[in-house]
């Protein structure tokens, strides 16, 4: 019973996902073959994301997987981190609670409008993900306030606390919003979802406002049927189609062939497979979890020091993110309205310094310890016939966007099936059944927890907005800062800062709005301030003590956090280094645009 149950909660995000990699190719097919489109089929992929983003929230609370702080690690394991938690989810239970009942009151008002997505489809029907989504959210999250049943039951009326507080918007009108921010950033600091922490403070500033929480979740549906949105989801497949073959062995053979007779050889290597894995996946996570035990053997086995190798590959989990069609890219070009391409190009220098500066951590290392393999033509070759289809991939991906081919959705969907191709029908390592369904659902339930945290994000954006927040900060910041150097200092230590508190999806869409206007203010070339801030959440990943790629490396390297954050240092000063030539030296950064793109 407990598996059709779960069956009946990953199906149907499933099915969407697998449309969403369809529906693009349909349309390449029908515009090559008769110079025309599929009606509606683009709007059709952007309310598929909705469904998936939103499905897939329900199956990350499932599995506990929203994202987080990692400062709910740091208390002491016993009963007093357990009440803890309980009291976080508690309050997130609430938060979603208030969320659904708002997102029923969007649809509601959707309803008596009358909307169309498509002839046939109503929008508020397209819109039921976002009540269906937080309701599930809700009931998981009370389930999890703790195991005993008055724990639940605290729990679930929680839930109905928070949906009552949202229909009764009106009554706390003029209140006070500081203890909701008291709250809601104690509970983030527990442990508790970030979703819960910006949808709280979006909600709950509205309605002291007096406004209806339900713009809150307007905002949300308009960013999940962004035109380009779609793009995110369908790289991070690619991503974990990869990670759950054998594509990474086969990378790493022929790296440690063509780059193994250096000094540091398999070091380099390692720092270049982490970052083609990180591309995909946008520094989630993915990379340090399906790599990490594979590389970490394969440099001791090497002779390379075990802090070394722990720190090289903490550091390298997060490289990559500036190298297109990386994901925050995408979402800064969404964001922040700069061209996608012009991104892309902007950050191919900054994300090839960065992967070398790490790489010359691994040569100078291996001087001292690392053994070198010689160069061997023939293992060489064939190491390189038998990752041919890896290799491939960022050409089949770059050359759709960047030859006209297609657009960055469908060039994403393109990328999705030729992986899905390759390892379910070419090396045979996922099944089209169990397997695949299983891949569909491990990437939902990433996809979930980021896009509901950005939906909600949007949200608080809105408010800051209306607020005249970014007006203000350029206010106060011109009256006391006229050096646009000084201003990128202080710019560098604030993104650090959101980098190590923020997870890189959410601080995009609440950040940058107010980043944006202080840039052009200092006459900052848009796509170097995209590329400085991407680089900065980059490093954030890395800076102690709530870093998130140094929690992961010590659940998947098997070594204690403080051992982990000592091993990290020295690859955190070298990121620094490359964040502050990339900071100050615009040219790495504008040169290929302005060349190729003028």
């Amino acid at each position: 019973m407990r598996r059709l149950v779960a069956l009946l909660e990953e199906m149907p995000s499933g099915v969407a996902l697998g449309a969403m990699v369809c529906l693009p190719l349909a349309e390449v097919v029908v515009r090559a073959a008769a110079g025309g489109a599929i009606p509606g089929g683009l709007a059709l992929v952007q309310h598929l994301t909705l469904w998936v983003a939103f499905l897939g929230a329900a199956l990350a609370a499932r599995e506990d997987r929203l994202l987080a702080l990692a400062t709910g690690q740091w208390l002491p394991a016993g009963r007093g981190r357990e009440v803890a938690r309980g009291l976080a989810y508690a309050v997130s239970a609430a938060v979603a609670g208030l969320l659904c009942q708002a997102s029923f009151e969007l649809v509601r008002l959707e309803h008596g409008i009358g909307g169309l997505v498509l002839p046939w489809l109503p929008r508020w029907v397209a819109q039921l993900a976002l009540p269906v989504g937080f309701g599930a959210i809700a009931l998981r999250l009370g389930w999890r306030v703790a195991a005993r049943p008055l724990g639940r039951i605290l729990g679930f009326a929680s839930a109905l606390l928070g949906a009552w507080l949202g229909a009764s918007y009106e009554v706390w009108a003029g209140g006070p919003l500081w203890p909701a921010l008291v709250v809601l950033f104690v509970s983030t600091a527990l442990g508790g979802p970030i979703f819960a922490a910006l949808g709280g403070i979006a909600a709950w500033a509205f309605i002291v406002e007096g406004i209806q929480p339900a713009v809150v979740l307007a905002e949300t549906y308009r960013l999940s049927v962004s035109p380009t949105l779609p793009a995110i989801p369908l790289f991070t497949l690619v991503g974990f189609l990869l990670a759950e073959g054998r594509a990474s062995e086969r990378l790493l053979r022929v790296f440690r062939a063509f780059f193994g007779w250096v000094p540091g050889g398999t070091a380099v290597v390692c720092a270049m497979l982490c970052a083609f894995f990180t591309v995909p996946t946008g520094g989630s996570g993915v990379t340090i979890l399906a790599l990490g035990g594979l590389l970490l053997q394969a440099l001791l086995r090497d002779g390379y020091r075990d802090r070394f190798a722990v720190g090289l590959l903490t550091a390298s989990g997060s490289l990559g993110l500036l190298i297109p069609p990386a994901l925050p890219l995408i979402l800064y070009g969404i964001v922040a309205e700069v061209p996608m391409e012009r991104l892309f190009l902007g950050g191919v220098v900054p994300g090839a310094l960065l992967v070398s500066l790490i790489a010359l951590w691994g040569v100078r290392e291996g001087f001292r310890t690392g053994r070198r393999a010689p160069f061997d033509a023939a293992e060489a070759r064939r190491a390189l016939w038998e990752a041919k289809w890896e290799l491939a991939l960022p050409v089949v991906a770059l050359v759709a966007i960047f030859g006209g081919f297609a657009t960055l959705v469908e060039a994403a969907a393109l990328t999705a099936a030729y992986t899905l191709v390759v390892q379910c029908l070419v090396h045979r390592e996922i099944s089209l059944g169990r397997g695949l369904f299983r891949v569909l659902t491990k990437c939902n339930v990433l996809i979930g927890g980021v896009l509901s945290t950005l939906g909600v994000a949007m949200g608080l954006t809105n408010y800051l907005v209306d607020a005249q927040i970014p007006q203000r900060m350029l206010a106060w910041v011109q009256g006391r800062i006229d050096s646009p150097l000084v201003f990128l200092l202080c710019l560098n230590v604030f993104l650090l800062l959101v980098g190590c508190l923020m997870d890189i999806f959410s601080a995009t869409v609440v950040v940058v709005p107010l980043i944006v206007p202080l840039g052009l203010a200092y006459g900052l070339d848009p796509v170097h301030l995209g590329i400085v801030f991407v680089a900065n959440l980059e490093l954030g990943y890395l800076t102690p003590p709530v870093g998130l790629n140094l929690f992961l490396a010590s659940y998947r390297l098997e070594r204690p956090l403080l051992e982990v954050c000592r091993a990290a240092l020295p690859g955190l000063g070298i990121l620094a280094v490359g964040v502050v030539l990339i900071t100050y030296i615009p040219p790495l950064t504008t040169t290929l645009p302005r060349l190729l793109q003028p």
